[in-house]
């Protein structure tokens, strides 16, 4: 069975990897098809038209392929579907958490108590439940009851059983968030390409600056072109992903809190210690 979680086989590995491949794929695709030929018939039509009207100002129809037709906005946009891929599978992981709430994990009839020595009978129970179940595996809610369960049958203390989900929840929060590390790189790479067409458009602005002061500004208005709206591309991206990942992010602290409510709800609120006496057997 292939692993959610760790090595080169995991969910975790192999979703990213897919689909950078598949935005790759799609994109250049698209590219090809559509907005590099489509940019050259209004770049060539402008051409014609302005040659046309010698005699009168001509300005530039502001196509948005135009806009995005340097290599710059297509690794840009390559980047933004990637991220978004893998915000999505995300995204998606917390809904069939919170499905999972609505599950009776416990199973306790009303006024029935759960004490130290049943602890281990109902861990043994909902580990087999859990091994029959493959859409509970590796699921947070099942793993944090299995927690509760099993401190509090080592321990027989109910604050050492909410202690031990109130730590399974935070470390359950820190691999959450740094399962977000790589689509906060991809939000800083954006504008930094953007920033890298940027310069390459000023760069190749001065290198036609001989043209320029000779009359022929083609070359200095195409690169400029470049310069400016790579960066442009590259922060109305940023502003998109950046937004869906705080969803994300909102998203995940409430299943962190609502996993927590429900096992003090359902299981340590039903804790409880035998006293000496309740344990002691009744001598005939």
């Amino acid at each position: 069975m292939i692993s959610r979680n760790k090595g080169i086989l995991s969910l975790n590995f192999l979703v990213p990897t897919i689909a950078f491949v598949v935005s790759l794929i799609l994109v250049e695709g698209f590219f090809a098809r559509v907005v590099r030929p489509a940019a050259a018939d209004i770049d060539i039509r402008g051409r014609l038209m302005a040659a046309q009207k010698s005699d009168k100002p001509f300005v530039q129809e502001r196509s948005i392929y135009l806009i995005i037709k340097d290599p710059e906005q297509e690794a840009e946009i390559v980047f933004f579907f990637w991220a978004m891929a893998v915000l999505i599978y995300k995204l998606r992981g917390i809904v069939q958490e919170r499905k999972l709430l609505k599950y009776d994990f416990v199973r306790t009839n009303l006024g029935e108590r759960i004490i130290p020595d049943d602890a281990l009978d109902r861990y043994k129970d909902l580990r087999s439940a859990i091994e029959r179940e493959p859409l509970w595996r590796e699921r947070l809610l099942p793993d944090f009851v299995l927690t509760a369960l099993h401190r509090f049958q080592m321990t027989r203390s109910i604050p050492d059983a909410s202690g031990a989900v109130k730590e399974r929840a935070e470390l359950a929060a820190d691999n959450l968030d740094s399962d977000l590390s790589l689509v906060r790189y991809i939000a800083w790479a954006i504008p930094a390409l953007g920033f890298i067409g940027t310069v390459r458009g000023i760069g190749d602005a001065l290198a036609h600056a001989e043209e320029a002061i000779k009359g022929d500004l083609n070359g200095v208005i195409s690169a400029l072109g470049l310069a400016f709206n790579s960066t442009l591309v590259a922060l109305l991206l940023s502003m998109v992903l950046m937004f869906v990942m705080h969803l994300l992010q909102s998203r995940q602290e409430s299943l962190i809190i609502e996993l927590q409510t429900y096992c003090r709800d359902r299981l340590i609120d039903v804790m409880k210690v035998p006293s000496q006496e309740e344990e002691r057997p009744v001598l005939s």
